[in-house]
């Protein structure tokens, strides 16, 4: 039984069909019609997408890979449109049209105030589209098509509200750190080309090893290996596309946009398209254990330190943003220790548990009437249920509580980093560890302000129209709210409780095959030396007894120890909180100013960027361009006209002169070209 064409074709096509019918035809089918072709797309593309992981995992298909257009061919290079669906690749299709399905179900609730109603939905399928394009492809053009196309539909979402300033800095912000990362990206296929003449991955990486002694001569005293300068240009896509230290300055900003794309960009989804790249080219990767070593320190850094900064965020949003990048961070760190397959199924496992927690927070921020600040909640458990015990669910599985889908791909990361013996192993297991602990302070602290302990808002009664635009936080001072905080309706609370479902379950039945049995197949290489995995798989007895042995492990006790210092802290003793910052004012300072990343940059690149471009305008605009080339031609012109003024006097007598001249002088011309 082999895949249809036909059925892949549909399933990357369906939702661009939605995008394109709300997009041009948003006022005449409306806000239903609109949201209603774009679900249709994509229940389309995600059912199909469980039929196809289906047909490759227990129906016996074979992976696709096929070009299906060929663009241009020059000579030996070629550039085609082609899908390569094999195990990996359904597995992904499987998470972004899953949590993409859920996304469009729950913008009917979020955006249901909002003028732009159409076109969120529009660019959200669109963004579906982009996303399956870069998963399915076959070779680098293509990838590299969707990897620009869902960067492009991330700058028109994080600024979907445009007459925000903030709105527009962010999206600025995010699409400029991601040009850096996608030069980097850009110059490694381009080595790709130049060293393996091809951009399909097939023929690629059955060259890759002919990489091997190959070097490239970027410096004058040093020739570099040629894999390790592939593998780390890559990966400097992947830095700006899955934010990693240092481009990791944009995910947190990009929370300006609205919820709904937090959820499926910024945690489920385009994120994750820097992993899910390193994963594919484990081939050339496994000849580089600089490429590695390099992955698995950014990461490590990442794990840690972007965490760490998650602890003094009062935004809900911001503080889910931050541990998205931490737990970037867990996915890049099993990248560099060869885990690839334990990189991709955190990459999955936390889609859905991120998701939830993303949705869960737009929830809060609906039934307070768009009041994002935590310091300002409190007690909300009692007026919305479902939010809270679906948020707990997330919030258990994203600090690894044992049984929970996090628990296993965290845990098993963190044992990947512990069993590997490459250059900065130690380092990164001391930030995994030490990560672990961090999200679980963060998280707590994020559960109990929202929903636990004492209301920290009032509800004021408000007169007249009480209609709130989303980019207006209403007439009330922080805290004040015009009605009473309830339960959002079932379009919010159903995705919420889809997604919980996997975050509890997926691991448990998951973890074996994927991380132990080959599940990934061919699609994912690993040379025997580099195997942390398969050395891990000897202590594997089952995931209910990885689960019972979790209780005992380091992850879990430091997780407990934050859970008692942040349960005592928020639940009996609040007073403490402002105590312990007064006395860590350095650190604190520190971490508020994110290390002082942000401002490096704009002091350097942003304003030096404007000091550069007044020079260039000062010098060679003003001086070279208006002074010499334009004033200067036109001054030039002036002057021969002004002789040429004189000439013209309007006597008949001295055109009558003017011409016999002519005449002689043509004469004179005959008569020397005659001699």
């Amino acid at each position: 039984m082999t895949l249809s064409t036909s059925i892949l074709l549909t399933i990357a096509l369906a939702p661009l069909v939605g995008c394109l019918l709300a997009g041009f035809l948003g006022k005449q089918i409306g806000r239903v019609g609109a949201h209603s072709v774009t679900i249709l797309g994509l229940l389309v593309s995600c059912g199909l997408s469980f039929y196809v992981l289906y047909q490759i995992t227990a129906g016996g298909a074979p992976a696709y890979n096929h070009n299906l257009y060929t663009w241009f061919e020059i000579g030996r290079f070629s550039a085609s449109v082609g899908f390569l669906v094999d195990r990996l690749t359904a597995m992904m299709m499987v998470v972004v049209t899953f949590v993409s399905l859920l996304v469009h179900v729950y913008t009917i609730g979020y955006m249901a105030d909002d003028d732009g109603y159409q076109r969120f939905f529009s660019y959200i399928s669109l963004f579906t589209f982009s996303m399956l394009m870069l998963v399915m492809s076959n070779n680098f053009m293509q990838l590299f098509f969707g990897w620009e196309a869902v960067g492009l539909v991330s700058y028109l979402l994080i600024g979907f509200w445009y007459k925000r300033p903030t709105a527009i800095f962010a999206n600025l912000k995010a699409f400029l750190v991601n040009r850096v990362g996608d030069f980097g990206f850009l110059l490694g296929i381009a080595a790709v080309l130049y060293f393996l003449g091809s951009l399909d991955y097939q023929t690629v990486f059955a060259a890759a090893p002919g990489l091997v002694g190959k070097t490239l001569q970027i410096t004058q005293n040093h020739a570099w290996d040629a894999a390790t300068v592939i593998g780390v240009l890559l990966f400097i896509g992947a830095m700006g596309k899955s934010a990693q230290v240092p481009l990791h300055v944009w995910l947190p900003d990009s929370m300006e946009g609205p919820t709904p794309i937090s959820a499926l960009i910024h945690a489920a989804t385009m994120v994750t398209a820097g992993i899910f790249m390193v994963a594919r080219m484990s081939p050339i990767y496994e000849l580089s254990q600089g490429a590695l070593s390099f992955v698995m320190v950014i990461g490590a850094t990442g794990a840690l330190f972007t965490g760490l900064i998650g602890i003094v965020q009062n935004d809900i949003k911001r503080v889910v943003a931050y541990s998205t990048l931490s737990q970037l961070g867990y996915m890049t760190v099993a990248l560099g220790v060869s885990a690839y397959s334990g990189a991709v199924f955190h990459l999955m496992t936390h889609a859905f548990f991120k998701a939830l927690l993303f949705l869960g927070a737009g929830s809060v921020i609906i039934a307070m009437h768009h009041e994002q600040d935590m310091r300002y909640m409190g007690g909300l458990r009692k007026y919305m249920p479902i939010t809270w015990i679906t948020m707990w669910i997330g919030s258990l599985a994203l600090v690894a509580i044992p049984f929970t889908s996090g628990f296993y791909s965290k845990d098993a990361i963190i044992e990947a980093v512990g069993a590997s013996h490459r250059w900065g192993s130690g380092y990164a297991y001391f930030c995994v560890l030490a990560g672990a602990f961090v999200t679980a302070l963060y998280t707590f602290r994020q559960m109990y302000l929202t929903f636990h302990g004492k209301e920290r808002f009032t509800v004021v009664e408000h007169h007249g129209h009480g209609h709130h635009d989303h980019d207006d936080h209403g007439h009330h001072k922080p805290g004040e709210l015009a009605h009473a905080p309830h339960e959002s309706p079932w379009v919010v609370t159903l995705p919420l409780i889809l997604l919980a479902i996997p975050s509890l379950l997926v691991g448990f039945f998951t973890i074996g095959p994927m991380l132990f049995g080959g599940w990934f197949g061919q699609a994912i290489h690993v040379e025997e030396a580099n195997n942390v995995l398969g050395e891990l798989a000897g202590e594997f007895h089952g995931a209910a007894a990885m689960a019972l042995h979790g209780f005992w492990s380091w992850p879990f006790g430091l997780v407990a120890l934050a859970f008692v210092i942040t349960t005592y802290i928020y639940l009996f003793n609040p007073a403490m909180a402002g105590k312990i910052k007064t006395a860590f004012k350095p650190l604190w300072t520190v971490l508020d100013r994110k290390y002082w990343v942000d401002d490096v940059y704009f002091a350097v690149f942003a304003r030096g960027g404007v000091k550069l471009g007044r020079l260039f305008w000062k010098a060679g605009d003003a001086a070279v361009i208006d002074g010499a080339l334009v004033n200067g031609s036109a001054g030039v012109v002036q002057r021969i006209a002004a002789g040429m003024r004189k000439l013209q006097s309007g006597y008949l007598y001295h055109y009558a002169f003017a011409m016999i001249l002519g005449l002689i002088l043509l004469l004179g011309g005959f008569w020397l070209v005659g001699q």
